[in-house]
């Protein structure tokens, strides 16, 4: 695993360059977007770690720079936690968006999140012992019998699939699976949670009730 940490704050990259080669990776640093391209123009990485607020050239300009020239995954760093600031990620090809401050621990497993999505197999089926999800044919089957579900029901189930390991807040899944101009709450949420369980019969399992934060799939 080749990361890229790019963050004009040496203590930050010094963190996560620690808890990169713990997990027996490689683990580069540039203090600025413009640091950040060159590298990139020079070597292969796996992923990038890029803050938002850096000198010379931002993370957002960096991250369409490279994106003209190589398609890696981007996770952003800020400690601007507003809605345009992720929406605009998303928009210019972020996979994922994390506000300071943040724990290393999280950043790490979005970094295995991300990593394994990318690696889904093509055909976008994936199997959990008896739970199969069609991610392309919006199918699921529970021991070989196909799940009647919602249609919010296959979001939320493909979503947590997609982001497998890594802990989910409510507010986190009304944004990214309602929407954030829905104005229900997060009652909404565990509803919906409750429904899909349900249908998932003894796969209920590997939805994870995270008390007082949300929920988490976890095989």
């Amino acid at each position: 695993m080749k990361v890229l940490i790019v963050d004009d704050e040496e203590m930050i990259r010094g963190v996560l360059k620690e808890y990169v080669e713990f997990e027996g990776g490689v683990a580069y640093e540039a203090a600025d977007g413009m640091q950040a391209v060159k590298l990139c123009k020079e070597n292969d990485f796996d992923i990038i770690l890029m803050d938002v607020m850096m000198p010379r050239l931002d993370g957002f300009s960096a991250v369409k720079e490279i994106k003209k020239i190589k398609n890696i995954p981007v996770i952003m760093l800020s400690a601007r936690g507003e809605e345009y600031d992720k929406l605009f990620g998303f928009e210019i090809g972020v996979d994922d968006y994390v506000t300071k401050p943040f724990s290393p621990k999280e950043v790490m497993a979005r970094v295995h999140a991300v990593l394994k999505r990318g690696a889904e197999p093509s055909n976008g089926v994936v199997t959990f012992e008896g739970l199969t999800v069609d991610m392309v044919g919006r199918n699921v089957f529970v021991d070989g019998e196909k799940a009647e579900l919602t249609p919010k029901e296959y979001e939320i189930l493909f979503y947590f699939v997609k982001n497998k390991g890594i802990a989910l807040t409510r507010e986190k899944l009304l944004m990214d699976v309602w929407g954030f101009d829905f104005y229900g709450d997060d009652r909404t949420v565990d509803t919906h949670i409750k429904m899909l369980r349900s249908n998932l019969k003894q796969y209920r399992k590997f939805i994870v009730t995270l008390r007082g934060l949300g929920y988490k799939f976890e095989v």
